[in-house]
């Protein structure tokens, strides 16, 4: 159960996880199906459409319970914030013996802590499964008990983002790019968080380099009337927001990411595709250096220099140049980050619930 079957990296994680489960599954998400629901059913799976209002929709919450009960299942994973809250409840009323919960962010996104009523729901249920460990340690502080929780690192399906040099040059002949200019990119939605403004700028000391933004939020106009205050507006391109990023990744020739606040599943994609990365945070990738051995052709930024950004940009632009425009091979953080980790992690989660007694 998923609060949303939208876009997004949560929906994501969920597809990635029913391709490779070994259980019969359905889908329920309390909003509009999207791309991603479509892609869920298109793969075989049910996908049930159930609207809610609000957190606190009893009606839901009661349409929920007839829907589990119809459906006779041995267990009920819930994802996101309404799903986890409404689906815990419902699932309990419905007499299911095993429920697991997924928290992909820190919290009910605006909150600044879990409220009663998410830890109530949480009792609810036998364990919740956190994305990162910084959620799993937000979540011991807010309460809920550390037996309780369990990491299970976000993936990706590397097959999914390689790079096709036919795909990079119809993608560049729609947005006008000639196979000789360097293009610096990013994916990912357009908030003030993500900190673009310092990519704009930092393009403006990259000679003939553009710029390719991908995707879309609240800062794309202060961002474009950044350009032209920059003088670069001919050289930054807004992509809007596209189903899946591996073609835009194959038109790029270097992801720089000067996002902080980021666990870097963008930037695994990047690397997945070919590119040399940039960024400002990725755990996966720190944990490599950090055990010194880095990730060929990533560079993390210095948080206390501000010419490190437009620095290393022209760095690997000079290097595009000496390798000719050939593309790095594609490369990984390791197994842990790769999505048939995630399943046989999760699957192992289901055994142990299901080799134990239920919640009382």
């Amino acid at each position: 159960m998923i609060s949303t079957a939208a876009e997004g990296g949560a929906e994501h994680q969920l597809r990635l996880l029913l391709r490779r489960l070994p259980h019969d599954s359905e889908v329920v998400t309390l909003s509009p199906v999207g791309t991603e629901g479509r892609a869920i059913r298109a793969g075989g799976t049910p996908v049930h459409e159930l609207s809610t209002a609000c957190d606190r929709d009893v009606a839901a919450i009661v349409r929920l319970r007839r829907l589990i009960r119809r459906g006779h299942y041995d267990l009920v994973h819930t994802h996101l914030y309404r799903a986890c809250v409404q689906g815990r409840i419902a699932a309990r009323l419905a007499g299911v013996p095993h429920v697991v919960a997924t928290e992909h962010h820190l919290g009910r996104p605006g909150a600044g802590r879990l409220g009663p009523l998410y830890l109530l729901s949480e009792r609810l249920g036998q364990l919740t499964i956190a994305a990162t460990t910084t959620i799993a340690d937000r979540l011991r502080g807010w309460g809920v008990p550390g037996e309780r929780i369990v990491t299970i690192p976000r993936a990706i399906d590397p097959s999914e983002y390689r790079f096709d040099p036919a795909l990079r040059a119809t993608t560049r002949a729609r947005l006008g790019v000639t196979d000789d200019v360097p293009v610096i990119g990013v994916t990912g939605r357009l908030t003030p968080a993500k900190r673009l403004d310092l990519l704009i700028r930092a393009v403006a000391e990259v000679p003939d380099a553009v710029l390719l933004l991908v995707g879309d939020g609240p800062a794309r106009p202060a961002l474009q009337q950044l350009a032209i205050i920059e003088d670069v507006a001919d050289r930054v391109l807004f992509a809007g927001t596209v189903r899946h990023p591996r073609e835009m990744l194959c038109a790029m020739d270097v992801f720089a990411s000067p996002d902080r606040n980021t666990w870097g599943l963008a930037v695994l994609e990047a690397i997945a595709a070919g590119l040399p990365a940039i960024y400002a945070a990725c755990p996966p990738l720190e944990e490599r250096a950090a055990a010194r051995v880095p990730v060929r052709g990533t560079h993390r930024l210095s948080p206390h220099d501000r010419e490190s950004l437009p620095r290393t940009l022209r760095a690997e632009v000079l290097c595009l140049a000496e390798r000719r425009g050939a593309r790095l091979p594609a490369r990984t953080a390791g197994p842990r980050y790769h999505a048939d980790h995630l399943a046989a992690a999760v699957g192992q989660v289901y055994d142990r619930l299901t080799l134990t007694a239920p919640v009382p």
